[in-house]
């Protein structure tokens, strides 16, 4: 049976990778410190299921000290030029896509269809985390795709792979550090006291306050934590599982899609999320550090606005 274990190893040897090939790479000043970084978090996937929390901790906190003191540079692998990949754009047009759009649409099919595949009368994937492992399966179907169909370098994937990581940085570490975040936010109790603030100071004694309460709360944490998946445990502890679906009866299903996407629009608005707003400023070399999110606020106030209407008619009618 295929479980999330895949995943990890997938992207830890693709980390792995990374690190071999930035030790070698000699245009790169700081090879050593950025071969040691994609090192020890290729290790976080390879072995983090097999340490304890205190060398997980320790190897964490190493991720940080190495991300924050300056060691890490840009490598310049030598693959094709500029030239060579605008001819091949050129010839092969739109078709280009095509391996990219097979990671979305594999992890659709595999996510209706492959839940209860079973060979042999075995299960084939695990069903909990059917979506993530499809995804994978995508990647990596998608890479052989165009493995054969443009006939690359055997290490074209890895160093391209490599020179993207190292344009993000350590920035590529903060999703899973700020949903760890909000998983410690939950167990800590800040969701119980933020419920017991809402309740006490706010009037949630109808639906549509408790649903607009939730959905604005989940942009504002998300605002704060830089992360809607940190901010989903605390909110949905604070206002979504005891006034929306226990006291009003939502269903839960809706509630938690749209609550996401709701979080999602702090994400648009809010520096914390470097890698979406302020990585991106960085790689366009745009003047203004925050133009991505000056950009991006309209879009961002209007999509609360609709969620939080399309969750009120939704979450109670089905």
């Amino acid at each position: 049976m295929i479980t999330l274990q895949f995943c990890y190893l997938v992207a830890g040897f693709a980390f792995g990778s990374y690190a071999v090939l930035s030790a070698f790479d000699h245009t790169n000043k700081k090879r050593f410190g950025n071969a040691a970084f994609w090192g020890l978090f290729a290790a976080s996937f390879l072995f983090g299921s097999h340490l304890k929390d205190w060398e997980n901790g320790t190897l964490v906190v190493a991720l940080i000290l190495l991300g924050g003191c300056g060691v890490l540079g840009q490598g310049k692998p030598a693959n094709a030029t500029a030239d060579e990949r605008r001819a091949s754009a050129r010839r092969r047009g739109n078709w280009l896509f095509a391996p990219a759009l097979l990671v979305p649409a594999a992890a659709l099919l595999g996510t209706l269809f492959l839940k209860q595949a079973q060979i042999g009368g075995n299960a084939l994937m695990d069903a909990k985390n059917t979506t993530v492992i499809s995804l994978v399966l995508g990647i990596v179907v998608a890479l052989v795709v165009a493995m054969l169909w443009l006939r690359p370098k055997r290490a074209a994937p890895l160093q391209e792979g490599r020179r993207l990581a190292d344009m993000v940085g350590w920035a590529i570490v903060l999703p899973q550090l700020l949903a760890s975040l909000g998983v410690i936010f939950a167990l800590s109790g800040v969701g119980k006291a933020v419920g017991e603030i809402a309740t006490r100071y706010l009037p949630l004694d109808k639906p549509l306050e408790a649903v607009a309460v939730y959905c604005v709360g989940m942009a504002a944490f998300t605002v704060v934590m830089g992360n809607a998946f940190a901010a989903f445990p605390v909110m949905t502890a604070a206002i979504g599982l005891p006034l929306i679906v226990h006291q009003f009866h939502g269903n839960p299903a809706i509630m938690a899609a749209i609550g996401m996407l709701s979080g999602f629009c702090g994400t648009l608005t809010t520096p914390m999320a470097a890698n979406f707003n302020i990585v991106p400023a960085a790689l366009l070399e745009l003047p203004d550090r925050n133009g991505v999110i000056k950009a991006q606020l309209p879009t961002a106030a209007l999509m609360l606005i609709a969620n939080t209407l399309l969750m009120y008619c939704l979450v109670f009618r089905f």
